[in-house]
């Protein structure tokens, strides 16, 4: 490709506009480029090179509104390392006299008064602001993971979402996600393991600890998903298959066993425990803690 579009590109941090690749190439040369796919379309009017990724895509609004453009919602988390959702579409804020408007792939927003940090090069709403308000728009459990995720990446702490939940109050699901604060823990591994301790909670079952850990059987440290020490009843999260074949069999029983030498009894859960059988999930908890206080 042209060596001055090239550099132009570099310069722009990997965007331009059709006007600029004009003053170096022909149409059909530039239809060409596109049609291989060296360059890609992101925008009305707007070309990146190479694969488009959201840093891509945001940097191509800035130069299509002359002005940088602030992230908020899922892509501001993303930039904090604390989504859980995964939006496809990226979501920022509208700047002063641009006037944007959403397209496919992309939502605008505008919200009066959100604090704004630069994270990485890039204006964002603040950490605390974007777990809140990300958390108004989801289910219970999905807010809590975000809760959670917001605090394990570090980039915030409980007294921050505090503030921010205070900052957004009246707004839509406030309250729902100021119920869920004291419930947030950054010892929380996973989304999934947010939603099954969200369940455990709601069934009635005394808040577990987190990542709890013990020497087994066998002299080995053993972090506990979850784990209620007055009873030595724990219960683990497995992603994939409990048992996945006969390699992964012989170890989970060689765990079991190394539990059950230390007087602990495990409960194995999955997804489906999770989603489908909560109740069943809590019933299969709570026959342990009887046997626990018959024993």
């Amino acid at each position: 490709m042209n060596k001055g579009l090239l550099q132009l590109v570099e310069t722009q941090g990997g965007v331009v506009t059709s006007r600029q690749i004009l003053e170096h190439l022909t149409r059909r040369r530039f239809e060409s480029v596109v049609n291989t796919g060296v360059l890609e379309r992101i925008w009305n009017g707007i070309y990146c090179l190479g694969e488009p990724t959201d840093r891509l895509r945001l940097r191509g609004l800035d130069l299509s509104c002359g002005k940088p453009v602030a992230a908020c919602l899922g892509t501001a988390a993303a930039v904090f390392g604390f989504d859980t959702e995964q939006p496809t579409d990226l979501h920022v804020l509208d700047p002063p006299g641009c006037a944007l408007r959403n397209v496919d792939g992309l939502r605008v927003h505008r919200r009066e008064g959100a604090p704004l940090v630069v994270r990485d090069g890039r204006r964002v709403t603040a950490p605390g602001w974007t777990a809140i308000e990300v958390a108004r728009g989801l289910s219970r459990p999905r807010a809590l993971a975000t809760l959670d995720a917001a605090l394990r990446s570090g980039t915030c702490n409980l007294p921050v979402l505090w503030r921010a939940a205070v900052e957004q109050k009246g707004r839509r699901g406030i309250v729902a996600v100021r119920d869920l604060l004291p419930l947030a823990d950054a010892r929380s591994e996973s989304p999934m393991e947010s939603e099954a301790r969200l369940a455990m909670v709601d069934g009635g079952l005394p808040i577990p600890e987190l990542q709890y850990e013990i020497l087994d059987g066998n002299g080995e440290l053993r972090r506990l998903d979850f784990a209620w020490p007055q009873y030595h009843v724990a219960a683990e999260y497995d992603g994939l298959a409990w048992h996945s074949g006969p390699e992964a069999m012989r170890r989970d029983r060689r765990r079991q066993a190394a539990l059950m030498d230390v007087d602990w009894a495990v409960v194995p859960i999955v997804y489906e425990d999770v989603r489908f059988r909560a109740g069943e999930m809590v019933a299969r908890i709570n026959a342990q803690f009887r046997r626990r206080r018959a024993a």
